[in-house]
């Protein structure tokens, strides 16, 4: 299972990219961040200087949004950055949610979805594609690969990600709900005729190594409103009593607000309504032995990568954790001498 790490970009920007070149420094091969222009810093600039300063590690956005930016200039940031630095570049996309919804605008549909994901990749991986009428390509990108994954939650979402996408992000470690996702998006790939062991899985949650449960509880209790957002629009469409599993929607009962202002951030006024249960079921608290423990669980499942939202007072220590610990234990042991 590959390792990654999902970063804010708050600034100092200097600051993000340090976490990167130490996570690439601890093994991880993957660096994603957030895509919120007004709540954070441009992430592309910035992908440009992590890419300069790594060797090895994948980055890109977790996730971007079909509406923040034209699909081309989606396209011609990720081909640059591939003909800088050797196709070094990964695109997560969703309909959107603090990006879109800080100006007053909401999620895009899933047919734009669909849409977007076809033009971006297309011209992203230096081909041509229909785009308003024209038949368009990069002339210089012929050597560009990126692939795109796709961020859902609901029904038709997944059913869309198993038809399209690349990739399948699920931003909640719990195994029951992961298992329900997985199932759901490898039958849409099949009965699109497409190999569903294609469809590589990533799962991306907070990570905290430690023993105090209550302070890694506090520090991560944010993700659950995070991810209420989502499945409020879920229950909004499909009601209370859907083919979504309650484990993923019974909580947001007590929900009663939120405030993008406080979006991803320890200590979210607005996730008070988040209990204990859904923090240790959706994200990876405690012993290095209860990390080991939830990852090969996933790992059985077919998860293929897990990202660490590292947003919490623990970065440094976890990224260590993870590096001197956690990952010597996932390895297989191989003796050199027999």
């Amino acid at each position: 299972m590959d390792l990654g790490v999902v970063l804010q970009t708050t600034p100092p920007a200097a600051r993000v990219i340090e976490l990167a070149k130490r996570a690439e420094a601890f093994g991880f091969t993957h660096v994603w961040t957030f895509d919120s222009h007004i709540l954070w810093e441009e992430p592309y600039p910035i992908y440009s200087k992590i890419l300069d300063s790594t060797n090895n590690v994948i980055v890109g956005p977790m996730v971007t949004n079909p509406a923040t930016r034209d699909w081309t200039v989606t396209a011609s940031l990720f081909a640059t950055l591939n003909e800088m630095y050797g196709n070094r570049t990964i695109i997560g996309i969703g309909r959107g949610d603090s990006a879109v919804r800080v100006t007053n605008g909401k999620p895009t549909t899933l047919a734009t979805l669909r849409d977007s994901i076809h033009v971006i990749r297309e011209l992203a991986n230096g081909r041509g594609v229909q785009y308003n009428g024209s038949e368009i390509r990069f002339p210089w990108a012929g050597k560009s690969r990126a692939e795109v994954w796709v961020a859902a939650y609901g029904p038709k979402a997944l059913q869309l990600t198993g038809e399209v996408g690349d990739g399948f992000i699920l931003q909640l470690a719990d195994p029951s709900i992961t298992a329900w996702t997985i199932k759901a998006v490898r039958d849409a790939a099949a009965a699109a005729g497409r190999d569903p062991k294609s469809v590589k899985i990533c799962v991306a949650a907070p990570a905290y190594v430690g023993t105090d449960m209550a302070h890694m509880r506090d520090q991560c209790r944010w993700f659950g409103g995070m991810v209420g957002n989502h499945v409020a629009d879920i229950v909004a469409r499909y009601g209370e009593n859907s083919e979504v599993p309650k484990a993923l929607t019974d909580y947001i009962k007590g929900r009663e607000g939120y405030d993008y202002n406080e979006h991803g951030r320890a200590g979210n006024s607005h996730t008070t309504f988040v209990p204990d249960e859904i923090v240790d079921r959706f994200c990876i608290l405690g012993t290095p032995e209860q990390h080991v423990a939830r990852l090969r669980e996933l790992e059985a499942l077919g998860v293929d990568q897990f990202s660490i939202y590292l947003q919490h007072d623990g970065k440094d220590s976890t990224l260590e954790a993870y590096g001197e610990r956690i990952m010597p234990m996932l390895a297989e042991s191989v003796k050199a001498k027999q």
